[in-house]
C-alpha cells in the first residue's frame, strides 16, 4: 500500500528520449475483495458500481536535454575537464574536435540541492553539443564516521544522477590520499567496496552510461608519509584488480600531470627516472595490474601539462614545470593523444585534459594548466585541432 510515482523512459524513433512522470498514484488492498472460506455456495452480491477513475496528475520534471548525436574525428575520444558555464570558449574546443565535457560534483548526504547541479551541467553541455562526464567525489569525513553505511547513500546519488542521462560517470577521485580519503582507511578493497553498488545502481538506470574508476594520483611518496596517508598509485593499482575493480566499471581511471618533456620520452627528465613522470611508462604502470582480464580499457580523465606563462612564478611545490612553456603545452596535449591512441599494449578509450578554463594561480596552480588563458587564446586548441580527421556523414 501507499503512494506510488511512475517514471517512463520514451524512446523516440529519431534517437531522442524523453522521461515522463506520472502520479501520485495510489495503491489500497484493504478493499479488495475477500475470498470465502465456505462449503456453501456463495451468495451472489449485487454489482459494485465501478468507483471513477481519477485522472492522474503530470507532475513536470526538471528540463533533462537528450543526448546529442557525436562524431568523433580526432584519433580518440578527447574532452576537458570545465569549471564555468563559459560558452565563449566552446567554439574553439568544437573546432580541435574535443567532444566531452567533464564536471566534478561533490556528494555530501542529505543534500539534494547537488542533483539540480549535475541536472544543470549535463543539460548544458548535451544542449550545447558534448557528452557529460560527471566525477562523483564523496565526503571524505562522512565516509570515515559511517564506514560502510555510507555506501548505499552514495550508490543512490549516483542512480539519481544517471536519471539525468550522462554518459559517463567517474566513481570518486585520487581514493589513495588522505586528501581524498579517510586517513588510516586507505585500502582498493574498501574502494570496490563502494564501487560495486554504485556501478550496479547507474547500470541499474541506464546499461549505456559508462563508469569509470575513480583515478588514483600517480605518486611515489608513500615511504615518505606512510600507508596511512598515501598509497603509490602502482600498489592502488594492483589492489584494485584484486579487488575486482574491472568488474564493476567500463573503464579504469588514469591521472598523468607531471610531464615536462615530449610524451613520447621515456627517459630524460631531469628530476630522474620515476616512472610517473613519463607518459608510457605512467600508462603501462596502471595497465600491468590489468594485463590478464579480458576487455580492460583506461580512461585518462585528467591528462594535462602545466605552464607557468602569462602568470608568472609558480609556487614551490611546483617548481618542476617552470621552464614549460604554453607552446610546449598545446604540442604535448597533441602528442599525447597521437601516442595514446597508437598504443598496441593498452587499449586507451577516452582522453580528459587537465582542464580547460580553471582560474586558481596560487598553492595549487589550477590555472597553469588550463588551455585557456585570460587573454581567451587557446594554443592547444589549435594544435590538437590538426589531428582532425572528418568523417564522411
Amino acid at each position: 500500500d501507499g503512494l506510488y510515482r511512475l517514471r517512463l523512459r520514451v524512446a523516440l524513433a529519431g534517437g531522442e528520449q524523453q522521461v515522463i512522470s506520472i502520479g501520485p498514484l495510489r495503491v489500497d488492498n484493504s478493499s479488495a475483495p475477500q475470498l470465502l472460506m465456505t462449503n456453501t455456495p456463495p451468495v451472489p452480491e449485487s454489482p459494485t458500481p465501478e468507483p471513477p477513475t481519477a485522472t492522474p496528475t503530470i507532475v513536470p520534471t526538471p528540463t533533462v536535454v537528450p543526448r546529442p548525436q557525436v562524431q568523433n574525428e580526432l584519433p580518440l575520444p578527447v574532452g576537458g575537464h570545465i569549471e564555468n558555464f563559459n560558452p565563449d570558449i566552446l567554439p574553439a574546443i568544437q573546432s580541435a574536435g574535443l567532444t566531452w565535457l567533464k564536471w566534478q560534483i561533490p556528494f555530501t548526504v542529505g543534500d539534494d540541492s547537488l542533483l539540480a547541479v549535475a541536472r544543470d551541467r549535463i543539460s548544458w553541455s548535451h544542449a550545447n553539443g558534448f557528452l557529460a562526464m560527471l566525477s562523483i567525489k564523496g565526503n571524505k569525513d562522512e565516509l570515515g564516521a559511517m564506514g560502510a553505511e555510507y555506501y548505499p547513500l552514495y550508490a543512490e546519488f549516483v542512480r539519481r544522477i544517471a536519471e539525468f542521462q550522462p554518459d559517463a560517470i567517474q566513481v570518486w577521485n585520487e581514493m589513495n590520499l588522505d586528501r581524498e580519503w579517510p586517513q588510516g582507511q586507505i585500502d582498493p578493497r574498501m574502494y570496490v567496496d563502494l564501487l560495486r553498488p554504485a556501478y550496479e545502481a547507474i547500470k541499474s538506470v541506464d546499461p549505456s552510461i559508462r563508469v569509470i574508476t575513480g583515478a588514483p594520483a600517480p605518486t611515489g611518496a608513500e615511504g615518505a608519509f606512510g600507508l596511512a596517508r598515501v598509497w603509490n598509485d602502482d600498489r592502488y593499482y594492483l589492489g584494485m584488480a584484486n579487488a575486482g575493480a574491472a568488474d564493476y566499471s567500463d573503464c579504469i581511471g588514469i591521472h598523468y600531470n607531471e610531464g615536462i618533456i615530449p610524451p613520447a620520452q621515456q627517459g630524460g627528465d631531469p628530476r630522474g627516472n620515476y616512472p610517473t613522470y613519463y607518459l608510457p611508462l605512467m600508462l603501462q604502470r596502471a595497465a600491468w595490474p590489468f594485463r590478464n582480464i579480458d576487455g580492460t580499457s583506461f580512461c585518462f580523465s585528467e591528462l594535462g601539462y602545466l605552464s607557468p606563462e602569462g602568470y608568472g612564478t609558480l609556487p614551490s611545490g611546483f617548481a618542476w614545470a617552470a621552464s614549460t612553456s604554453l607552446q610546449e603545452q598545446a604540442e604535448w596535449l597533441r602528442d599525447a593523444i597521437q601516442l595514446a591512441a597508437q598504443m598496441s599494449s593498452v587499449r586507451v578509450e577516452m582522453i580528459i585534459i587537465w582542464n580547460l578554463d580553471f582560474s586558481n594561480f596560487e598553492d595549487d596552480p589550477q590555472a597553469g594548466y588550463a588551455i585557456f588563458r585570460p587573454d581567451g587564446t587557446c594554443a592547444a586548441c589549435e594544435a590538437i585541432g590538426t589531428l582532425r580527421t572528418p568523417q564522411t556523414p
